[in-house]
């Protein structure tokens, strides 16, 4: 097994103008099917690619719509520029399988906060732990939750241990994680800012929470990248504020070990089947 999955994972390689390849490892997945916020990831990384001279700027903004789920396994991604300008780039990028458009995604390339905020209101993530504590629960390969959850293979996840769907309970559509990458990949500038970027859509769903267990599929996805994460675990909280007969929003908000705010997101995604 690599040391480096993220890094591998996020591994574009140029096989004509603005057209790259890579390869999704098997655990890069929910169930069967690739992770959503992993091909927003390897959207960003062919977008960085595809502009020349990009070393200093990042996708600081992206909107992602999932038109099928691809398999493990080689996919292509082509890019096109919109815009290139002083202080932004647009780029839309294209990722496909087997001829088979499966996401269409458009990437914004900025430069990222460095300072301090200017202004920032009291925020609820903030209250978890920098680390997690004894009773977190890791989502192991052998946890029911990671023979689903394939992506915390790559990773190290901790879930909260008193979400309400470990036990069989209900209650609130919340759901806290503390997530860190292996310590290859955040040892990696570019690997560490594209986990980041990922964990937008980490979480298992919020409906859980709800007693709505099974596949959840994202239609849309945006998501916003604030700054480079400071080394250390990453405390995430996703939430929602409507949960309707067929369609649910989740937010994610993301900051790092210095409590800075690293990553905000907000999909819309579909109930599951017969729920």
């Amino acid at each position: 097994m690599t040391l480096r999955p993220f890094t591998d994972l996020t591994t574009v390689t140029a096989i004509d103008s603005g057209v790259f390849s890579a390869n999704i490892d098997g655990r890069w997945t929910i169930g069967p099917k690739v992770h959503g916020g992993c091909m927003m990831a390897l959207c960003a990384a062919a977008a960085r690619q595809s502009v020349p001279d990009a070393a200093d700027l990042a996708p600081i903004a992206l909107s992602a719509n999932y038109l099928n789920a691809p398999d493990p396994g080689e996919v292509h991604l082509s890019t096109t520029i919109r815009k290139r300008g002083r202080q932004v780039n647009l780029v839309e990028v294209e990722l496909s399988q087997r001829g088979r458009v499966a996401v269409t995604c458009s990437v914004t390339l900025g430069r990222l906060d460095a300072k301090p905020p200017r202004h920032q209101v009291p925020l609820d993530v903030t209250a978890m732990t920098v680390e997690p504590p004894a009773d977190a629960v890791p989502v192991t390969a052998d946890h029911p939750l990671g023979q689903v959850v394939h992506v915390a293979q790559g990773c190290d996840m901790r879930l909260d241990a008193a979400t309400p769907f470990l036990t069989g309970a209900e209650g609130d559509p919340v759901t806290r994680i503390w997530l860190r990458p292996f310590a290859s990949d955040e040892a990696d500038p570019d690997a560490a800012l594209l986990f980041a970027l990922m964990a937008g859509d980490i979480t298992p769903p919020v409906t859980m929470n709800r007693g709505h267990f099974g596949w959840t599929p994202t239609v849309q996805l945006t998501t916003y990248l604030r700054r480079r994460p400071a080394p250390g675990w990453l405390r995430v909280m996703a939430s929602s504020t409507v949960i309707g007969d067929t369609w649910f929003e989740e937010d994610h908000l993301i900051v790092d070990a210095n409590g800075q705010v690293v990553v905000q997101s907000r999909q819309m995604a579909m109930l599951p089947l017969g729920s």
